[in-house]
């Protein structure tokens, strides 16, 4: 299944290195058109997939709803970025970033809705 969601979610990665900015698993998955799945494993499977197949994608733009992320490779590209990471518990660190470094597609729609939505009519 993630052979068909990968590209999918490569397109929003795409996206999030365009915009310069982070995003949550749960808001990928749902720009890519699936759920994350518990604690994330869909997207796991995805972005492991992705980092074989497209190495050159930034896959560490896309991070754990709880904000948090394995420490060491995952934060240090993100710390690389500007975000700031602090230990956490076990093996995770905790990521820090502005809110509008936070890739929010909500706001996107919100914005469609209040000038009049799709021009296909």
């Amino acid at each position: 299944m993630a052979s068909t969601r990968a590209p999918a979610v490569a397109e929003v990665l795409w996206e999030l290195k365009r915009a310069d900015k982070i995003a949550t698993y749960s808001a990928v998955a749902n720009r890519a058109g699936f759920s994350a799945g518990a604690n994330g494993r869909a997207m796991l499977t995805c972005l492991k997939t992705i980092r074989r197949d497209w190495p050159h994608l930034q896959w560490w733009r896309a991070v754990r709803d709880d904000f948090t992320v394995v420490a060491g490779e995952h934060g240090d590209e993100l710390a690389e970025w500007g975000a700031v990471i602090e230990p956490a518990e076990d093996d995770r660190a905790s990521v820090q970033v502005d809110d509008e470094r936070v890739m929010s597609w909500e706001d996107e729609d919100a914005t469609k809705v209040a000038v009049g939505g799709d021009e296909e009519e």
